[in-house]
């Protein structure tokens, strides 16, 4: 059976000006990942990881060449379409976890869904996402200062997955996170990933890259 893209890049560049001169991020990368892949991007410090996954979540934009996401070139998406985007098809997990500190588990969970359906979850959906994670009843009141770095890496994922994305980008989700925890984090990843969701992880860590389909490595900006 024959898979369709995802996502799409063909000879972009990323070039970010500075008092000392442009530096090239990204150097003429072409590459293909397809709806269902488990794709690591993987790389030395430096060589455009995180500014690939970057421009593949819609929150930095080629400085030249084509970039599309599920078929739709992004340059021709207005902010709006692009906001609509990231909301409903890409979910993010970061290594710094980036939950609101002020809210609740139960409430950073929360948080896309009601921005998506402009009202609170009735459905039960949060809470179940939060179980299936590993996040019970009494542990979603906490705010992220009360809990360990794998509960929150758990309640960023359920974050994640609230809206029923398409595509799942990981930042070394578990590059904080003790080899145990990371193992269980990755069992989600995978699991997530086998439920038909095209997941693009950043990581530098070689077991962790086993997890995937399919590895693209990067050096200089470029693909190698």
């Amino acid at each position: 059976m024959q898979r369709s893209a995802m996502i799409e890049l063909r000879d972009v560049y990323k070039t970010y000006s500075l008092p000392a001169g442009d530096v090239v991020a990204l150097d003429n990368v072409s590459l293909t990942i397809d709806k269902g892949e488990f794709v690591a991007i993987m790389g030395p410090s430096g060589s455009g990881k995180s500014t690939l996954l970057n421009l593949i979540g819609s929150l930095d934009v080629p400085s030249s060449g084509t970039l599309a996401i599920a078929g739709k070139n992004t340059k021709e998406m207005s902010d709006n379409e692009l906001t609509l985007l990231r909301r409903d098809r890409i979910g993010y997990i970061f290594q710094q976890f980036n939950l609101i500190a002020l809210l609740t588990a139960y409430e950073n969970v929360e948080y896309p869904y009601l921005l998506k359906n402009h009202g609170v979850d009735t459905t039960g959906k949060v809470a179940t996402l939060l179980r299936h994670v590993g996040i019970d009843a009494a542990m979603s009141t906490h705010i992220p200062a009360k809990l360990s770095g794998g509960q929150q890496q758990r309640v960023a994922i359920a974050r994640a997955l609230v809206n029923d994305p398409d595509l799942l980008l990981c930042d070394e989700p578990t590059g904080n996170l003790d080899s145990k925890t990371g193992t269980q984090i990755m069992d989600l990843l995978s699991g997530s990933n086998q439920q038909g969701r095209t997941v693009v992880m950043v990581t530098h860590d070689l077991k962790i890259a086993e997890y995937a389909n399919r590895v693209i490595n990067l050096n200089d900006g470029r693909v190698v």
